[in-house]
């Protein structure tokens, strides 16, 4: 999840946002004066009892416990009238404990066949309102139980998910148990029968709203049978018989809302229903395909009904509903909400049209059909929009999940459409979203926290909502005890804080914290929680500041935990991710040394290794690269196993993505840094795998494949090794053509260890033949290697100005050259006592492309301002370099590159104010 933010939105000349319908708590409204001691217990029973209802049933029950006077008003039966529990654990056990408070309840919503299970033993006989959702797994016989014991039932959802085993039985057990009912919306029903249908036609004379959404097969003729019917819907129905319907619907008397929405249904049977019906005044058609083919339907006049397609003006069409000519435009909804209308029946549409229609654009979203684009833009945001501020509270959560979903074209890669989310800023929807979230309902602040958290993948509306106090609301709502609330804000948190810009002002509203304890909070049974929990900290790390807040909050105990004991891949590669950049500033702060002492941290990493998920291997490999520059977190990787997994690693990634060939590889120069471990490698087979990485094409595997042969080489048999494996060629070839300079550097470095004479003082009598039937003979190679270790060289030389600094001891002269020459990320790059030894040996070396590549190294290792010049510096001085620096400046056979390189380092050795007196 990569995302970015920059820039403020202007809101000039827009609508002011009206507060939402419901009540919300401000931190200010409960605050006490400072210095001030309040006694709560003495406050009215009416004002205890109004806190009591802005409180989700837990956070009652907690604060129903302080006292025995707040445990009575607690209990009052007012306050359990209505009882969400989706996002709680709702068995037969906690529905027993709440029995006696649910004596009164009237609304219920749940969520899963568990918690449809459990509903009976809530004893809530006079319950009216049922709405369920995740109901894939309840059957017929839970259905028919649930009710059987609620008799005064007068409105039943189920959806917007697939009812998948609820039968045409269940319904049938509806209709007889439940002859008060009025409202009955299922979704996903296989087979919903005329016998069904009929008896609910028989029983439920009351039945005024009727919902088979997404089924698969619906009796028409029999639907026609339910009189009573004022509202039906049978959006997103399949193998409906139009001529059917056309034929039998309109004679419904008091039909005045039908939806048909995401169906098949053509122009003939639209225009037969609107023309036909005499109490039909609004057909809802979005989303069809048949439909929007021939448009000309829009043309027909249908006076007093209302067509609604994406072809049609949709908020020009409901304004067409009322007397009034002030309602018009996007504002229509609103004014509705706002006017004191005394007309019965248009509320009931206009309150069925805020319901279907939500319903029908978050199907839409999820579907993301191509070709919309326009309609989106143009209508479709400001509909969801306006729908959000409706007073229901589930058209509220559609619409915003529905915000949440059309704004994304690529949910595996977080990709979102830029002109859609900007489109929702525009209209004012950040304020709205952020509004909805400080609602006390944890529904509602987990849908807009995820909304929120998508439309921040841009960078414009993640401006917006830092600047809105978005991140302030996030960090708060991360603290919720409500799960699914505390994972919709990580994820606002985690794509918020790619934004450097960010970062400090999540630390200061405490999010840093918070993330951190969401892990030890949901540490098992939370794995989305935990995933964007770990990612924010993960971006959070990659800033020097942030990642010691990170540190200082437990966050390193805690991702090592999720590294240790995560089962989930997504979590795995966070976890690693972030333990990759807390260890990222070895320089700065005291991190990388923290995350290798640990306990479990390098043998959980070295395990993640192997994990059958590239993004867990890639994330590992770079962090234990990363932990590697500390010198005792190298040899612990290595007695952790680490150089096996890595070379094991690198072998299998030949055809991975160039991010793993990379760390691999990086991991490997990292540990090859100690001599035992870069022997180690060679014995475990890991120069093949870095000869085939250095062949890769991606310039960053080039630079890291480079430096671990460099490292490799400097030990004889690693060099015999690359030779014999054919890493000449290969290294050859990043020295002559790899984009990177610094891979050419180092593969330059490593063709000059590797043919320096150490090769031949330890090669065993009678390989000739051995290495030549591999690859070339040694003299071959060493040709070879020097012809494109001087060709490498005299890339940096320029003839004018290597003249000018031969004939003139001038600065200005030898700087020339020097900038010619520099590498910049040469700078970075730090050496032992042992490998500047070499160099300053290697001026001595009979061959004078040794000399002019030894001079080069030294002159990039201690050029003024470099990471580590003084370092190196310090090292030649203990290896007398001066003295072998002058005779190659003076040497009268020597090239003249080696000649001004050697000067140069001279130059930089007075700099640092090193060179002992001769």
């Amino acid at each position: 999840m990569s995302r970015r933010v920059r820039r403020k939105v202007a809101k000039k000349g827009k609508d002011n946002v009206v507060s939402l319908s419901y009540h919300e708590l401000e931190d200010e409204d409960l605050r006490p004066e400072r210095n001030e001691s309040v006694d709560w217990t003495s406050l009215p029973d009416d004002t205890v009892i109004q806190l009591f209802s802005c409180l989700n049933y837990r956070d009652r029950e907690s604060l129903s416990s302080t006292c025995r006077t707040w445990r009575g008003l607690g209990g009052s039966q007012c306050l359990w009238s209505s009882l969400d529990l989706r996002a709680h654990k709702f068995d037969t056990g906690m529905a027993t404990s709440l029995a006696s408070r649910c004596v009164n309840l009237q609304k219920l919503r749940f969520r899963g066949a568990e918690s449809a299970d459990a509903i009976i033993h809530l004893q809530a006989k006079d319950l009216r309102e049922i709405s369920g959702d995740y109901c894939r797994k309840i059957t017929d016989a839970t259905l028919s139980v649930i009710v059987a014991r609620h008799e005064a039932l007068e409105s039943l959802q189920l959806g917007p998910d697939f009812c998948e085993r609820i039968t045409g039985d269940a319904i049938k057990a509806i209709a007889i148990c439940c002859p008060k009912l009025k409202k009955l919306r299922l979704s996903g029903i296989r087979d919903v029968h005329a016998d069904a249908i009929n008896a609910l036609a028989k029983h439920c004379l009351n039945l005024v709203d009727v919902g088979f959404l997404d089924c698969l097969n619906v009796d028409e003729a029999a639907l026609g049978n339910i009189v009573s019917v004022q509202f039906l819907s049978v959006a997103g129905t399949s193998n409906m018989k139009w001529g059917v319907v056309s034929l039998l619907w309109h004679k419904l008397p008091k039909l005045i809302g039908l939806d048909v929405s995401r169906t098949d249904i053509g122009p003939t049977a639209v225009y037969r229903l609107l023309s036909a019906s005499q109490s039909l005044k609004v057909l809802c058609a979005l989303n069809c395909a048949v439909l929007e083919e021939d448009t000309s339907i829009s043309t027909v006049k249908t006076k007093g009904k209302l067509l609604l397609a994406l072809f049609t003006d949709i908020f020009r069409g409901l304004s067409s509903l009322f007397a009034e000519t002030t309602k018009k435009g996007r504002n229509v909804f609103l004014d509705w909400r706002c006017s004191k209308n005394n007309d019965k029946n248009l509320n009931e549409i206009m309150t069925w049209l805020e319901w279907i229609l939500s319903h029908t654009l978050l199907r839409t979203a999820e579907s993301n059909p191509q070709g919309l684009d326009n309609f989106w833009l143009k209508q479709g945001a400001a509909l969801l929009l306006s729908l959000m501020q409706s007073s229901q509270e589930d058209v509220q959560e559609r619409a915003a999940t529905g915000l949440a979903t059309f704004v994304v074209i690529d949910d595996e890669n977080a990709s979102i459409d830029c002109e859609r989310a900007e489109a929702v800023m525009r209209d004012g929807g950040i304020r709205l979203l952020l509004n909805l979230a400080k609602s006390w309902r944890e529904g509602l602040q987990s849908e807009a926290a995820k909304a929120i958290a998508n439309l921040s993948v841009n960078a414009n509306v993640a401006k917006a909502v830092a600047e809105e106090g978005g991140i302030n609301i996030l960090a708060g709502l991360a603290r919720s005890m409500n799960r699914l609330v505390a994972e919709e804000a990580a994820g606002g948190l985690w794509n918020l804080s790619v934004g450097e810009e960010h970062k400090a002002a999540i630390a200061e509203a405490g999010g840093v914290k918070a993330l951190v304890d969401l892990i030890f909070k949901w540490s098992s049974g939370g794995d989305g929680v935990l995933e964007r929990a770990a990612g924010a900290l993960a971006n959070l790390a990659a800033d020097d500041k942030c990642s010691m807040e990170v540190a200082i909050a437990g966050g390193v105990h805690a991702l090592v935990m999720l590294a240790r004991n995560g089962k989930f891949e997504g979590v795995q590669e966070q976890a690693a991710r972030a333990l990759a950049n807390l260890a990222a500033h070895g320089d700065s702060n005291s991190n990388n040394a923290a995350v290798g002492q640990e306990a479990g941290a390098l043998e959980a990493l070295v395990q993640l290794t192997r994990s059958p998920h590239e993004g867990v291997r890639q994330e590992a490999a770079g962090a234990l690269w990363n932990l590697s520059f500390d010198d005792r977190n190298r040899e612990a990787i290595a007695a952790a196993g680490g150089v096996e997994a890595l070379v094991t690693l690198a072998q299998s990634c030949s055809n991975a993505s160039p991010g793993l060939q990379e760390r691999a590889a990086g991991a490997l120069w990292g540990l090859s840094v100690s001599e035992a471990n870069s022997i180690a490698i060679g014995r475990e087979g890991g120069v093949a795998p870095l000869i085939a990485l250095a062949r890769s094409d991606a310039e960053d595997v080039h630079e890291t494949a480079a430096g671990a042969l460099w490292n490799l080489a400097f030990n004889h048999s690693n060099a015999l090794r690359i030779v014999e494996e054919g890493g000449v060629p290969a290294l050859v070839h990043l020295c002559s053509s790899s984009v990177s300079k610094m891979a050419r550097f180092m593969a330059a470095l490593a063709l000059a260890y590797m043919f320096d004479g150490r090769i031949d003082e330890f090669a065993p009598m009678g390989t000739s033949s051995e290495i030549t039937s591999k690859s070339v003979s040694l003299d071959g190679a060493r040709r070879m290697a020097l012809k494109h270790i001087e060709a490498f060289i005299l890339t940096f030389s320029d003839p004018q100005a290597f003249a000018a600094a031969a004939a003139s001891s001038a600065p200005a002269a030898l700087a020339q050259v020097t900038e010619r020459a520099r590498i910049q990320e040469a700078g970075h790059l730090r050496c032992s006592g042992a490998e500047i030894g070499r160099f300053v040996s290697m001026l001595r070396n009979a061959s004078s492309i040794l000399k002019a590549c030894a001079a080069f190294a030294l002159l990039q290792f201690t050029i003024p301002g470099g990471r580590h010049a003084v370092h190196h510096a310090s090292l030649m001085q203990g290896a007398g370099a001066a003295r072998v620096l002058r005779a190659a400046a003076a040497a009268a056979t020597a090239p003249i590159e080696a000649k001004i390189f050697a000067r140069i380092v001279l130059r930089n050795l007075e700099h640092h104010q090193v060179e002992p007196s001769i």
